[in-house]
C-alpha cells in the first residue's frame, strides 16, 4: 500500500519540449521532402549554383517564416478572439501579446533572410555575392518575389510595434487582420502566380494560407493556454473548435484545388514525386481531422470540467503532426511539378492564366455560356454562403419559426447569379472584352445586390444565432449587432455616402489609371468585382433592405435617393460612348486580339450596356420599394387599429382623434358653458 502511494501520475509534456519538437519536426521534414523532391539539386545549365547555404538554408528559413507566422496569429487569435474580457485586455491578454511581438520579430527577420536568399536562389549567385544593399533594393522595387517579402517583413514589423504598445480589444483585432494580410503577398508572386490558370492557384493558395495559420497557430495558443493552466483556456478550446473545423474545410479545399492546377493527370498522383508528397499532405490532413472530431467529442468535454490531461496529451500529437504536414508544404514549394517545365506559356496566357477564348460571333454569343473558368474565391464563398443560410433556415423550421420562402429564394438566386457572372464567359471574355466586362460590373453592381438583400441574410443570423449568457462576453450576434449600429456602417450607409459610393467609384476605376492598374493582376481584379458587389449590397441595402441597421430613411426619402442616383449613371453611360479616349488602352494593347477589329466600337458597345442595363433594375428596384412602402402603411395601420382597440391613447394618431372628439363635443356645447380657455 505504501509503495502504491507513493505512485505519482505521469507528469504532461512540458510546454517549451512540445514548442522545440514542433519547430524540430517541421525542420527536418522539409529537409528530407526537400531531399526527395530534388528540390536541393535544381540547377541552371550554364549558370553557376548558388550554392548550399542558398539550396538548404532557403527552405530552412521559409520554414522559420511559416513557424514564427502561425506563432503571431495564433497569439493574436488567442488575445483578440479566443480569450473572454472586456474593451480593455486583461493582463493574461497582455501577457500573450508579448508572446505575438516575439513571433512577429522572428516573423520579420526570417522575411528579410527569406527574401536575400529568394534573390541568391533566382540569380544562381551565393549569397555574399547579393547581399548588398544596392542589390536588395533593386531586386525590392523590380521583382514582385522581392516586392512580397519586402511587404510580409514590414508587416510583421508593424505588428511587433503594435503588440507591444497596445491595450484594447479593438486593437488586438486590427494588429491580427494586419498579421492575416501580411501572411499572403507571396501566395501573388510565387511560381503560383507563373503558372498556367494562375488565377484559381493564386486564389486556393491564398486560402491554404490562411486557414492553416488559424487552425494551426489557434491550436498552438489553446496548447499553451491549457498547459499553463489558465483560468479560460476551456473557453478558448470551446471557441476555437467551430474555427478550426472552418480551417480544415478551408485547407481541404484549397489543397485539392492546388492539386489540380499543378498536377495534368491522375496518373502523376502516384507516379511522380510531387503527386506522392501531396498524398502524404492530404493524408495528415484526414489524420488531423480525426482528431479534431475526437477533441469535439472526447477532450473538450474533459477539458470543461477541469481535466485538462486528455486535451494537452491529444493536441500535442496533433501539434507535431501539422508541424509535420508545414514541412512537407516547404518541401513542396521547391519540388517542381510534373511537366511543369515542359510548355512554355504565352505572353497572353501569362497575362490572363488561360488561353486566349474564341470570338464571340453573332448573336446569341453561345461562349459566354460554354467557357466557364473556375475562381475558387467566388466558388467557396458562395457555397460557404448558401450552406451558412440553409442552416440559419433550417435552425428557424425546426424549433417551430417561420421564414418567408421568398427570401430563400431570393438569396439563392442572387448566390447563382454571382457564380454566373465569376465564373462563366462572362468571366473570362470580362478580361479581353471591354464590352462584356461592362456587363459583368452591372450583373454584380445591379442585379446580385437586389436579390441577395432581399434574402435579408443579418436578420436571418440575428434570429439563429445563440444569444451570449449575461456577464459572458460577447459572442457572434452581439459582434453583428455592433457592427450592424456602429459608427462606420452609420457613416458608410448614409444615403448621400452610399450613393457617392455607388456611382463615384465607377468614374474613379474606369477614368483613371486604376482600371489598367487592376486588370494587369488576378488580384487586383478580384478586388474590383468584389468591390463593385460590395458598393452595390450597400447602395440597395439602404433603398430596399430588409435588415437592421443605424439609419433607415422614410420610403418618400429612399425614393428620391434613387431618383436623384441614377441621372448620374446615365451620364457614366453617355460618357462612356462618346468618349474618343480608349479606356485601359496599355492593357487591351498587351493582348493578341485578332478577332477584335476595332478596340472603340467595343468601348461604345461597353457604355450602350451599361445604359441599357441599368434601366431594369431601376424599374425593379422602384416597384419593390412600392411593394414596401404599402406594405408598411398597411402593418402600421393595422398597428393603429389594435391600439384603438384596446383603448391605447398613447398612441399619437388616437391622441389626436380623442381631441378632434374634445372640440366637437365643445363647439356643441351653450357659451355660456364654456370656460375662459375653451372661449
Amino acid at each position: 500500500m505504501a509503495a502504491e502511494a507513493t505512485v505519482k501520475p505521469r507528469r504532461l509534456p512540458r510546454l517549451p519540449l512540445v514548442l522545440a519538437a514542433s519547430l524540430g519536426v517541421a525542420v527536418a521534414v522539409t529537409a528530407v521532402a526537400v531531399w526527395v523532391g530534388g528540390g536541393a539539386a535544381v540547377q541552371v545549365p550554364g549558370i553557376p549554383d548558388a550554392g548550399a547555404l542558398t539550396a538548404w538554408g532557403l527552405p530552412v528559413a521559409r520554414t522559420v517564416v511559416d513557424a514564427s507566422a502561425v506563432a503571431t496569429i495564433g497569439a493574436l487569435l488567442l488575445v483578440a478572439v479566443l480569450l473572454p474580457g472586456g474593451r480593455k485586455l486583461g493582463p493574461t491578454q497582455l501577457g500573450y501579446l508579448t508572446w505575438a511581438a516575439v513571433g512577429a520579430g522572428v516573423w520579420a527577420a526570417a522575411s528579410v533572410a527569406t527574401l536575400v536568399l529568394t534573390l541568391s536562389d533566382l540569380f544562381a549567385q551565393p549569397v555574399g555575392e547579393v547581399a548588398s544593399a544596392a542589390v536588395v533594393a533593386d531586386f525590392v522595387t523590380t521583382d514582385a518575389q522581392g516586392r512580397s517579402y519586402a511587404l510580409m517583413a514590414a508587416a510583421a514589423g508593424v505588428v511587433a510595434t503594435l503588440s507591444v504598445g497596445i491595450g484594447t480589444a479593438w486593437w488586438a483585432r486590427l494588429t491580427l487582420l494586419i498579421a492575416l494580410v501580411g501572411l499572403l503577398p507571396p501566395a501573388f508572386s510565387g511560381h503560383s502566380s507563373a503558372a498556367g490558370n494562375h488565377d484559381a492557384a493564386v486564389t486556393s493558395l491564398a486560402l491554404h494560407l490562411l486557414g492553416v495559420a488559424v487552425w494551426v497557430g489557434g491550436l498552438v495558443f489553446v496548447l499553451v493556454a491549457a498547459a499553463r493552466r489558465e483560468s479560460d483556456a476551456a473557453t478558448a478550446a470551446r471557441r476555437f473548435s467551430p474555427l478550426a473545423g472552418w480551417a480544415l474545410i478551408a485547407v481541404a479545399a484549397s489543397g485539392i484545388v492546388n492539386a489540380a492546377v499543378r498536377l495534368p493527370s491522375v496518373s502523376d498522383v502516384v507516379g511522380s514525386r510531387y503527386g506522392l508528397m501531396v498524398l502524404a499532405k492530404a493524408a495528415a490532413l484526414v489524420v488531423l481531422g480525426g482528431i479534431g472530431w475526437w477533441h469535439r467529442r472526447r477532450t473538450l468535454p474533459a477539458l470543461d470540467d477541469g481535466r485538462r490531461r486528455a486535451f494537452v496529451r491529444l493536441a500535442t500529437g496533433e501539434l507535431l503532426l501539422m508541424a509535420a504536414a508545414m514541412g512537407l508544404a516547404v518541401g513542396l514549394a521547391r519540388t517542381p511539378a510534373p511537366g511543369s517545365g515542359d510548355t512554355e506559356l504565352s505572353p497572353t496566357e501569362e497575362l490572363l492564366g488561360f488561353a486566349m477564348p474564341p470570338p464571340l460571333g453573332d448573336f446569341p454569343w453561345t461562349p459566354l455560356f460554354t467557357q466557364w473558368h473556375f475562381d475558387p474565391l467566388f466558388a467557396f464563398g458562395t457555397a460557404a454562403a448558401a450552406l451558412l443560410y440553409l442552416a440559419g433556415v433550417r435552425k428557424l423550421r425546426a424549433r417551430g419559426d417561420k421564414w418567408p420562402v421568398g427570401r430563400t429564394i431570393s438569396w439563392l438566386a442572387g448566390l447563382a447569379v454571382t457564380v454566373l457572372a465569376t465564373m462563366s464567359g462572362l468571366n473570362v471574355y470580362g478580361k479581353v472584352l471591354f464590352s462584356v466586362h461592362m456587363g459583368q460590373h452591372m450583373i454584380l453592381a445591379m442585379t446580385v445586390p437586389i436579390l441577395l438583400v432581399l434574402g435579408a441574410p443579418a436578420t436571418l443570423a440575428l434570429r439563429t444565432l445563440p444569444a451570449a449568457p449575461k456577464g459572458e462576453p460577447d459572442g457572434p450576434r452581439e459582434w453583428l449587432m455592433k457592427l450592424l449600429h456602429s459608427r462606420y456602417v452609420r457613416v458608410i450607409s448614409h444615403p448621400v455616402v452610399a450613393s457617392v459610393l455607388f456611382i463615384g467609384s465607377a468614374f474613379v476605376v474606369y477614368y483613371t489609371s486604376l482600371f489598367e492598374t487592376l486588370m494587369r493582376s488576378h488580384l487586383g481584379h478580384m478586388f474590383m468585382l468584389v468591390h463593385f458587389l460590395a458598393v452595390g449590397l450597400l447602395f440597395f441595402w439602404v433603398v430596399i433592405g430588409i435588415d437592421p441597421g443605424p439609419r433607415r430613411p422614410p420610403h418618400l426619402g429612399r425614393l428620391f435617393v434613387l431618383i436623384l442616383t441614377m441621372p448620374f449613371h446615365s451620364w457614366f453611360s453617355i460618357s462612356l460612348m462618346s468618349s474618343t479616349a480608349l479606356i485601359g488602352e496599355g492593357w487591351w494593347s498587351l493582348l493578341d486580339r485578332p478577332w477584335v477589329e476595332r478596340a472603340m466600337d467595343d468601348q461604345y458597345d461597353a457604355g450602350a450596356i451599361a445604359w441599357a442595363t441599368g434601366d431594369i433594375p431601376v424599374l425593379i428596384t422602384t416597384i419593390i420599394l412600392a411593394i414596401q412602402w404599402v406594405r408598411s402603411d398597411q402593418r402600421e395601420a393595422r398597428r393603429i387599429d389594435r391600439q384603438i382597440d384596446r383603448g391605447d391613447h398613447n398612441d399619437p394618431l388616437a391622441a389626436y382623434n380623442a381631441y378632434l372628439a374634445g372640440l366637437h363635443a365643445r363647439d356643441r356645447r351653450p357659451a355660456n358653458t364654456r370656460t375662459p380657455e375653451e372661449s
